[in-house]
């Protein structure tokens, strides 16, 4: 049982309130930006994670200084330059976000990742900053940038439908571009618009202009000025918590819980009231889960990164449910489709993949269970099955410490809210 957590099972229902750390999203969409100004920044509520500290590794490479000071990190932009190595572990944000970075550099970056990055979506991000003038041997890790301390920018066209982060990448570099930018997607429909909406609104807040409606955007050449980012609590990370209060018919509270926001987590709301729980937005969100709740019919496409957490849901159902819009999916830190399919299967649930999707069938799921489900180096993954383990006992997770890809306490937060 080497390296496997017995995840806690939920014998009666309960109320608890839980603290959420701050958004991955926001603080490594902040850090880039902060490493692009000339002056001081800092981020107020960050998220020490895995994922985070990848990307103040690899700009510290790149000659950014950032230190803490008390709970706020300082950030000081300057004069980007190589030699300089990144690790990019298995953070999509950092493969994605640093490349442009990199070529506004003056020297090589060298970009190297996890065995499981290699197969991570990359390759359009790169040929779209090689038609914008930069120099990148490679088109998937291990590659390297070999800046020349600008990056000519213009018109690039690449379909983007992969990865939101492709059109996110280009966009927080746009503004050190000689040219700027004009950005064109082609190709099926983009996922996790909101996470490009967040994008274009932290722009705003460093005095970038973003304008283009669909899917175009452009971008002029213009100053990126130092900021005081307050980052908000992850909300997609607060999903398998208030799923746990969706499943047992129990009482979550999630504090500071944002009234508005960009972030794709904010979804939750909408989606559990749709399942029939109590819904209350005051100082945080509280949730209370009904008694039961039937099967449904929903498309992820523009929050995709729910999905292992609402596949879980779909397990308790009381009839069949059906998840669409998340073909991409599949080049995510695994194929998540498949993944999905083959541990809900571990405990009974049908599941038939299709190409944009799941059909989730509960009438089999068994009753208890000495299943060890997999996590496939994939913190939503972790997740879901923690979310499983509440109502079929016996279940244990191999390699837990996944979730420190976002939340390195995530197990401890999970058993104090059942305490």
């Amino acid at each position: 049982m080497e390296n496997t957590w017995a995840a806690p099972h939920c014998t009666r229902p309960f109320t608890a309130s839980v603290s959420i750390p701050g958004s991955k999203s926001m603080t490594n969409r902040a850090l880039v930006l902060a490493g692009l100004t000339s002056g001081r920044s800092t981020l107020t509520g960050w998220l020490r994670a895995r994922d985070t500290t990848l990307m103040i590794a690899g700009l510290q490479a790149m000659g950014v200084e950032v230190a803490e000071d008390g709970l706020t990190l300082v950030v000081r932009g300057g004069s980007l330059r190589g030699p300089a190595d990144v690790d990019c572990g298995l953070a999509g944000t950092v493969m994605r976000f640093l490349p442009p970075v990199a070529a506004t550099a003056m020297g090589d970056v060298r970009f190297t990742g996890d065995a499981e990055a290699a197969a991570r979506p990359l390759a359009p991000m790169l040929e779209a900053l090689r038609s914008l003038g930069a120099d990148i041997d490679g088109d998937a890790l291990p590659f390297t940038v070999r800046g020349t301390g600008e990056l000519r920018g213009g018109a690039v066209t690449l379909d983007a439908s992969a990865s939101s982060q492709f059109v996110s990448g280009l966009l927080l570099s746009a503004a050190a571009m000689q040219r700027g930018l004009e950005l064109h997607h082609v190709g099926p429909p983009l996922p996790s618009m909101p996470h490009i909406e967040m994008t274009v609104a932290m722009l705003a807040e460093v005095g970038v202009t973003v304008f283009g409606e669909g899917d175009e955007w452009t971008v002029d050449p213009s100053p990126i000025a130092p900021h005081d980012w307050r980052i908000e609590p992850d909300l997609s990370n607060a999903g398998p918590f208030l799923a746990a209060a969706l499943v047992t018919g129990s009482t979550v509270t999630i504090p500071r819980w944002p009234h508005t926001t960009t972030q794709a987590g904010d979804h939750w709301r909408s989606f559990l009231t749709d399942r029939g729980a109590e819904v209350v937005l005051a100082d945080g969100l509280t949730v209370t889960g009904p008694d039961s709740y039937p099967g449904f019919r929903v498309n992820l496409r523009a929050v995709g990164e729910l999905t292992p957490t609402i596949a879980a849901i779909a397990a308790f159902a009381d009839g069949p449910s059906e998840l669409s819009g998340i073909g991409h999916l599949r080049g995510h830190e695994t194929d998540r489709l498949s993944a999905i399919a083959t541990e809900l299967r571990r405990v009974g649930v049908a599941v038939e993949e299709r190409d944009d999707g799941l059909a989730i069938d509960p009438a089999g799921r068994v009753a208890e269970s000495d299943a060890t489900l997999q996590t496939y180096a994939d913190h939503r993954m972790a997740t879901m099955a923690a979310v499983l383990a509440l109502r079929v006992p016996g279940l244990r997770i191999a390699d837990p410490q996944t979730t420190a890809k976002t939340m390195p306490d995530f197990l401890a937060r999970w058993e104090a809210m059942l305490a």
